[in-house]
């Protein structure tokens, strides 16, 4: 994992003055580290235990989708305002640097019980938990969260009441 959180760019003060921006856009820049990272992930039990993977809008995805191919297993987006068609659950969140809202379609959410939700990387839990709210409310299980990166200082995962896989921890 030292190989992989040297390819971390860190970008203070992004996008407001008092942030610390991890980019992990460089892990992609790595095939082979990349696909370790993927597989790791992907045997998870978090993904083992999951029917299919709710990946959040944008980063979340290329995680996501990799880990949906590696461990054959479907995945849903939840999305940002405005880009998902169709009728949609929407539940609104604070983060660190902002307010958002996030939304699954509603015909994508009914196929499954149990989800494995995916994103690149936890801070406070604002864009999980916001997600988690989506799936409670329409009565599916959550198998946990997986992220590449964690901010332990920010203590994002006791937010949360469902097991937490993290790889890089800063």
């Amino acid at each position: 994992m030292k190989k992989i959180s040297d390819l971390i760019e860190t970008y203070k003060d992004f996008p407001k003055k008092g942030i610390d921006f991890k980019d992990v856009l460089g892990i992609m820049q790595e095939p082979n580290l990349f696909k370790e990272l993927i597989v790791k992930m992907s045997s998870s039990e978090i993904i083992k235990n999951a029917e299919a993977i709710i990946a959040i809008d944008a980063r979340g995805f290329i995680f996501g989708s990799a880990i949906s191919v590696e461990a054959s297993k479907p995945m849903i987006v939840a999305r940002k305002p405005g880009k998902l068609p169709g009728e949609l659950f929407k539940e609104d969140y604070i983060l660190e640097y902002g307010e958002n809202s996030l939304s699954v379609q509603k015909k994508a959410l009914k196929k499954y019980s149990s989800f494995a939700i995916v994103d690149d990387l936890l801070a406070t839990g604002g864009t999980v938990n916001c997600v988690s709210k989506i799936l409670k409310k329409n009565h599916k299980k959550i198998t946990g969260l997986l992220t590449a990166v964690e901010l332990i200082e920010l203590k994002g995962r006791f937010e949360l009441d469902f097991p937490v896989e993290s790889y890089i921890f800063y």
